[in-house]
This record gives C-alpha cells, sequence and structure tokens, in this order.
C-alpha cells in the first residue's frame, strides 16, 4: 500500500522516470542500553518491519527534489554546492547527510524522489531511518561503495554535527546492522558489535514488538535530551578530578572513560544530579550485559524484567519521561502478556515499546488502551498502538 502510493506521488512530481530505485530504512527500539551510547556504553537494539520508503532516481544536474508524504513542503537543495544552514524542517535530515558525504566525496549527481514513513514520528528513531536512508541513495547515485560502518559513520556525523543532536552510534547501528532474527549487542566505544541468535538459536523469536505511540511528539531538539549528555560528561569529568587526573575538554569526556569502582568512591561526594546520570550508565552497562546472558539462553522472561528495571532507572537516574510516558509504562507493568518494556527513543515525548507475548496481543492493546485513554481521555484521536516483527537493516528492494 505504502509502496504504491510512492509510485503515484513520484509519477505526479516528475512524471514516468526512468531508473527509479527503492530503498526501506527501518525503524529501531533499544531494549536495553538507553541513554548510554553517547558516553560510549554498551547497548543492544532490534530494527523492526516499519519504517521510511524511499523511491527515487538520479539526477544528472546534482539537484535534490525530494518530497514527503509524511511532512509538508519539497526539499530541494544541490550536492555540487556546499550545503545552506539548517532551515529547521524535515529537509535538514536529508541536508545533513549531503553535508556529511561532502566532506569526502565530490558528490555530483542528485537525488529526486519520495518517502513516507509507516508510523507516528517519536521514539523510533525515525530521524536516523531517514538519514541512512538518504545516505545510501546519495551513495547509489554517486556510485561511492560504503560499507554498513561507513553508512553508520556518515549518517551519525550528520545527526550530531550538522542537525545539532548530541547523540551516539545506536540508532544509525540498529538501523544499518540488526537482522531479523538476531539482537544486536554492540560497544559503542569501539564500533565492535555481535548478532546473537535467541537461545541456541534453534527456536523462533518467542514475542513480537509492541509500540505504544502516547500521541505527543516533540524534536529531540526541542527537548533536554542535549542537557542530559551534558550532565554525564560533567558526572565524568567530576570523577576524574576526585581521582587526581588530568580532564580532557568536557566535549571529549565520556563516563566510559572511569569505571565503575571510580564512580562509587567519590558518589556520595558528588552533586547529586550528576550522581544519578553516572548511576544511570553504570547500571545500564550492567543491565546490558545481564540483558545478553538471559537472551543467549533463552530466558525471555528475564530478559524483559531488565527491560522494566531499566525504564526504572530513566525515570529515577536519568529523569526522563514525561507523565504520559511514565503512565504507559506502569500499565504495562501490570499487563498481562507484557514481558517487558520502556520509553523508547529518548524518553522525553513519544512512545513506549515493549516484547509482548503474540498470543495475548489483542488482550494486551485492549487493556493499555482502556487505562490509558481513562488517565489521558484528550489523546483518544491521536494514541496508537502497532505491534510488529524484527526485521534486517536498510537495503535496497
Amino acid at each position: 500500500m505504502i509502496m504504491e502510493s510512492l509510485f503515484q506521488a513520484y509519477r505526479t512530481f516528475f512524471g514516468r522516470g526512468d531508473a527509479l530505485y527503492r530503498l526501506f530504512s527501518p525503524y529501531r527500539i533499544c531494549p536495553l542500553g538507553a541513554h548510554v551510547d553517547h558516553q560510549h556504553g554498551l547497548v543492544t537494539g532490534f530494527a523492526f518491519d516499519k519504517g521510511i520508503e524511499f523511491l527515487f532516481s538520479a539526477t544528472d544536474t546534482g539537484k535534490v527534489e525530494m518530497c514527503s508524504l509524511s511532512f509538508e513542503g519539497l526539499t530541494t537543495f544541490n550536492v555540487q554546492r556546499p550545503v545552506e544552514e539548517k532551515q529547521n524542517n524535515w529537509g535538514d535530515y536529508l541536508r545533513g547527510a549531503t553535508w556529511a558525504l561532502q566532506q569526502d566525496f565530490s558528490l555530483k549527481s542528485g537525488v529526486k524522489g519520495v518517502v513516507q514513513g509507516s508510523m507516528p514520528i517519536g521514539g523510533v528513531s525515525s530521524s536516523a531511518a531517514l538519514l541512512c536512508g538518504f545516505v545510501m541513495a546519495l551513495a547509489k547515485v554517486n556510485h561511492l561503495e560504503l560499507d554498513k560502518m561507513q553508512v553508520i559513520h556518515y549518517a551519525s556525523e550528520a545527526e550530531r554535527e550538522y542537525v545539532g543532536l548530541r547523540n551516539g552510534i545506536l540508532d544509525q547501528a540498529c538501523v544499518v546492522l540488526c537482522e531479523s532474527d538476531k539482537l544486536l549487542y554492540m560497544d559503542t566505544l569501539t564500533s565492535e558489535y555481535k548478532l546473537l541468535p535467541f537461545g541456541d538459536g534453534s527456536q523462533a523469536l518467542p514475542f513480537e514488538i509492541g509500540v505504544f505511540f502516547s500521541g505527543v511528539t516533540r524534536k529531540l531538539t526541542g527537548t533536554d535530551y542535549n542537557l542530559r549528555v551534558s550532565e554525564c560528561k560533567t558526572a565524568a569529568w567530576i570523577v576524574e578530578a576526585y581521582e587526581n587526573r588530568a580532564l580532557k575538554e568536557l566535549e571529549h569526556t565520556r563516563l566510559r572513560d572511569v569505571t565503575e569502582d571510580e564512580f562509587l568512591r567519590h558518589e556520595s561526594v558528588m552533586p547529586e544530579r550528576f550522581a544519578r546520570r553516572a548511576r544511570h550508565f553504570f547500571t545500564e552497562c550492567d543491565r546490558v550485559q545481564a540483558g545478553v546472558e538471559a537472551w543467549t539462553r533463552g530466558d525471555i522472561r528475564a530478559f524483559g524484567q531488565l527491560i522494566f528495571e531499566s525504564c526504572e532507572s530513566s525515570i529515577h537516574n536519568y529523569e526522563c519521561g514525561s507523565p504520559e510516558l511514565i503512565a504507559l509504562y506502569e500499565i504495562m507493568r501490570e499487563t498481562d502478556g507484557i514481558y517487558g518494556g520502556r520509553f523508547s527513543g529518548a524518553g522525553f515525548k513519544g512512545a513506549c515499546i515493549a516484547l509482548v507475548d503474540p498470543e495475548k496481543r489483542e488482550s494486551i492493546e485492549r487493556h493499555v488502551r482502556e487505562e490509558y485513554l481513562k488517565r489521558f481521555p484528550q489523546y483518544r484521536e491521536t494514541m496508537e498502538i502497532f505491534f510488529c516483527h524484527p526485521s534486517n537493516g536498510s537495503d535496497f528492494l
């Protein structure tokens, strides 16, 4: 259905066209490893079978003309010229991807086409899906042979340095690297990763992914996301100062630079705000390692319980979460058939995600919807619930 609407839109904007390329770039969830990738922590992730579809062709002039069926406005610029400043719309992600590639390549061919997302915005990393997909689109029409880690690098650089969100590589790694029947486990300090089958690999995954949209959306660049990143860096700086180390610039400091034992030595004398951020980082990395152990022995209930614990730390130590998301989390905790769940993405606005028993899908949807709308009836028209399956990463169709 989505692809047919893209073909119709392409014909409306650009005519028939030749050499049309199709690309699917999935959304992602992070079951364990919340808010630690920007501190070079340990993370896990799944891509899933909702995302952004691209239909496009090359332009010889270098001109980019992209329209979105999810957002208003036609994005136009030329890849043969320096990218202009941000315009604070969805096209900034396309300009950012172009800017990142221009640092290393002379781009000649542009792109004209249409994109469409299959979910509301908020919590499933639609920005990473769009960035990774457009990096791959530009590479295709310019005949650049990029490996997966290069796609991740350029998409991440675009979001940090051009768009202005100071995140790590978790989102882009999930969008590009994931496989449908495995858990991505990555050390974001070294970029080393593993794709781990569930249990001994002989059984199908015993869950589906539930995505519960609160009905509230908000761009991360308008939240406290970047402030939390700075607080984590400051926490690391404080520990290093107490350890009498030579300090680096704050920009280059991460909580991964200090050990958990070093943090514990000074936790009681640190300002509580910064101690809580460090506490979340170290306990979350511990949960990732415990979760990987549960996953590889085939214990979905233990894995899910750790996801619940991750959200508790997000609320109390990382101090994110709107009233709506906290309500969804509390409802998920007492819903039969949900193994584990937490805020998705940054956890300020958007969605909660959960691993759910497929046989209880209908009762889960009914219970979560009813209980949530009792508390927030104003979102009756905008709350949405999806059930999805893990998928492979971005690829041409």
